[in-house]
């Protein structure tokens, strides 16, 4: 019997708005170690490799995402010792039809036509054996053709989930998120399934279905791949193009569309699957004290119940609280009722209306090169701690309306100041005046750390001018 060829296909491309301010734009909770000491990303990569046996070929994931964390999935999959086939990013965000369509055409592009395990970034299983063992399920049937979909048999009326309806291994019906008295029925009535949203079919099966039922979006993601240019791992498909592809999920423009139509079928999922929507979610499967609480971080908890504290930089102490989530990060807590915790979303909005920074970044912010972490800032002065990887290099770049200087904590740093070149080491110190080409780089096999003190009129991220750059940002 020959092998199965599988292509894992990870969906990275999530914003994660309901787990702030943990998660942000710049960096969604895919990215995040919520538990152990990997990120939810990481765990997807690693359970995606494991699937191989005697009679399944796995290769390297494809992962789609977007084009702002493209250095974060890299750098998180070399941590795995993972080299990806390719990384397909997105221009912009056209949720997840169009994004699966990206990876089929790239798993055609070479004349195969895999099985494809499509499955999404952000989700958690406690029983790594039974996920293993319900997707080789979901293999060998697409591998006869069919659509196979997880589904998770509910241990509660859960209303933040979609729901499938199977009569034995076959989909009768997706239903929508229901109301809690609906919940309830179709937990009682034992054929309903929460939808994982892990689905398992060839690439040529999802672009026949997709041709038919939603043929707008075939054609429109066609044009944005025809397109494409790539660079390294990276596959970018037309921006223009892909812009103009309608942004609609898998579920609405094929999967609801197919029972009764195509061969679907659903296979049962009992791993202990959270998609960890929500601090609710995230208080679910974490691990609690003999009354409720969960903590991360430097917590005290006293006399209290059912309750989520998260902290990250500083001691969070809470008294008499019952069933609130409270999540501190540097520059921003959160402080809710867990059963309200998906209208985190809210705040979300709120801050984008307002153009507030905490929407978007956290005060550490990460770059292909390292990260810098603002840690005070002033009218006319600004703090960062700035850490450089060995060999890594920033732009060479000039200010219009600050001068810096850079004390080195720990490391080597490279640094050109216009036509001169320099080496700091360790308590070493240098000034760039407002106006003069400059670059910060670590020559070393060791993380080279600085400190750079910022001073000026105006001490904005968008006062750069880029030269030269490593990463294609000029």
């Amino acid at each position: 019997m020959s092998s199965i060829a599988v292509q894992p296909v990870i969906m990275a491309g999530g914003s994660g708005t309901r787990l702030w301010p943990l998660s942000r734009a710049g960096f969604p909770k895919q990215f995040l170690v919520l538990s152990g000491d990997s990120s939810l990303f990481q765990q997807a990569a690693a359970r995606l490799q494991g699937l191989g046996d005697a009679h399944i070929a796995v290769a390297a994931p494809l992962v789609v995402g977007n084009e702002d964390h493209r250095f974060l999935v890299l750098d998180q999959l070399r941590e795995l010792k993972i080299e990806p086939a390719a990384v397909l990013l997105e221009p912009v965000g056209r949720n997840t039809a169009p994004a699966v369509t990206l990876a089929a055409l790239q798993a055609l592009a070479g004349g195969a036509d895999p099985v494809l395990v499509i499955a999404a970034a952000d989700q958690t299983v406690t029983d790594g054996a039974a996920y293993t063992a319900a997707l080789r399920g979901a293999i060998a049937m697409a591998a006869e053709g069919a659509i196979a979909i997880l589904g998770v048999h509910p241990d509660r009326p859960e209303t933040g989930y979609g729901y499938i309806r199977a009569e034995g291994e076959r989909v009768a019906e997706f239903v929508e998120k229901p109301d809690l008295a609906t919940a309830q029925r179709y937990v009682a009535a034992g054929s309903y399934y929460w939808n994982a949203g892990m689905f398992v079919l060839r690439a040529s099966v999802w672009m026949a279905a997709l041709e038919r039922f939603r043929p707008d979006i075939a054609a429109a993601c066609r044009k944005a791949w025809d397109a494409r240019s790539s660079d390294a791992k990276f596959v970018r498909p037309g921006k223009a193009e892909f812009a103009a592809v309608p942004s609609e999920s898998v579920d609405y423009a094929v999967m609801e569309r197919c029972p009764g139509q195509l061969d679907i079928r659903m296979q049962p999922l009992a791993a202990g699957w959270n998609d960890l929507g929500a601090w609710e979610a995230v208080w679910q499967v974490a691990e609690k004290d003999a009354a409720g609480n969960a903590s991360v971080g430097d917590a005290i908890v006293s006399d209290s119940r059912n309750t989520l504290v998260h902290a990250t930089s500083r001691l969070v102490s809470v008294v008499g609280l019952e069933d609130v989530v409270v999540v501190e990060t540097p520059d921003a807590v959160l402080v809710a009722s867990r059963e309200k915790s998906q209208d985190v979303k809210n705040i979300v909005n709120q801050l984008g209306r307002e153009q507030r920074g905490e929407q978007a970044l956290h005060r550490k912010v990460h770059r292909p090169w390292g990260w810098y972490d603002g840690i005070d800032q002033g009218p006319r002065h600004q703090v960062k701690r700035i850490l450089v990887k060995p060999g890594a290099s920033l732009s060479l770049q000039m200010h219009h309306h600050r001068a810096e200087h850079w004390i080195v904590v720990s490391g080597t740093a490279e640094v050109t100041i216009g036509d001169k070149v320099i080496l700091l080491s360790e308590n070493q110190s240098t000034y760039i005046p407002l106006g003069q080409t400059h670059r910060l780089a670590n020559p070393g096999k060791v993380p080279l750390e600085i400190i750079e003190v910022q001073s000026g009129s105006y001490l904005g991220e968008d006062d750069i001018v880029r030269f030269e750059d490593t990463y294609g940002r000029t």
